[in-house]
Parts: structure tokens; C-alpha cells; sequence
């Protein structure tokens, strides 16, 4: 028993110190990975984005009757896919690219729209991490759609 008061006599000092190490791990840990977590999710949110966007781009700009509106249609219809998903709108590219060609080539080539015609859809989307400055915008994700124009479209 006198070795049970002993001890105790030893570590009454040592009061409060978990506490204490509870807020250091708390820091150095627990806040870096909140923001490593948020950072991931801001950037695969942005993937998804840019998938979805370009999916329904696609549809848009396949079912419209001329270049033009389709265009326009596809612009308006990756805008709203974007937002749906939470990421700023103002940061959309939509470019397309001939067949068999990926969205590097994209930006040159515009859809005739002519039944048969295939093309892919690419969708550029900046994406914002958190507690970052604006100016940093180096973190891109783009989605791919292949439109293939029905062969039986009335011209």
C-alpha cells in the first residue's frame, strides 16, 4: 500500500498533462488531415463535375437540331451539371474534338451536327481547394463523351 502512495505521490506533478497532449496532437495531426480530406474532396467533386458535365453536354448537343443552339444548349447544360455538384460555374470549358481523338485536340474542331457524325465532348473544369489564394488555378479536371449523331435525323 505504501508503494500504491508513493507512486501517486510521483505523478500528482503530472496533472493535466494529457490534456495538454490531447491539444498538441490535436494540431499537429487532426487539422493537417481535416485539410488533406477537404482538399481530396474539393478535387474529386471536381471530377465528377467535369464527368457529368460532359455526359450531358453530349446529349444536349447530339439531340439539337443545328450547331448553333446545340452548341449553346451543350454550354448551358454543363453549367447546371457543374453547379449540381457544388463546384463554382464560372470556371467551365466545353471544347470538342473530331472522332478518335482525345481532349487534347479539343478546341479546333466544331460539330456539323450532320446525322452519323461522331465526336467527343470534353469539359474542362477549375477546381478551387480550399484556403487556397484565387490566383492558384492549376488543378484541372476534364470529362470525355463520345456523341454519336443518330443516322436517321431529318437534315
Amino acid at each position: 500500500m505504501r508503494w500504491l502512495r508513493a507512486r501517486r505521490g510521483r505523478l500528482a506533478g503530472e496533472r493535466g498533462s494529457a490534456l495538454v497532449e490531447f491539444v498538441f496532437i490535436a494540431l499537429v495531426v487532426f487539422v493537417p488531415l481535416v485539410y488533406v480530406v477537404a482538399g481530396f474532396s474539393a478535387v474529386q467533386r471536381g471530377v465528377f463535375a467535369s464527368t457529368a458535365a460532359a455526359r450531358e453536354a453530349g446529349r444536349a448537343i447530339g439531340t439539337a437540331p443545328d450547331p448553333a443552339s446545340g452548341q449553346a444548349r451543350a454550354l448551358r447544360a454543363a453549367e447546371l451539371a457543374v453547379e449540381d455538384q457544388s463546384v463554382d460555374a464560372t470556371d467551365v470549358r466545353v471544347a470538342y474534338a473530331p472522332a478518335g481523338a482525345d481532349c487534347a485536340a479539343a478546341g479546333a474542331y466544331t460539330p456539323t451536327l450532320t446525322p452519323g457524325e461522331e465526336f467527343s465532348v470534353c469539359v474542362t473544369v477549375t477546381v478551387r481547394i480550399p484556403l487556397l489564394p484565387e490566383f492558384i488555378d492549376a488543378n484541372t479536371a476534364t470529362g470525355q463523351f463520345v456523341v454519336e449523331r443518330d443516322r436517321y435525323v431529318d437534315p
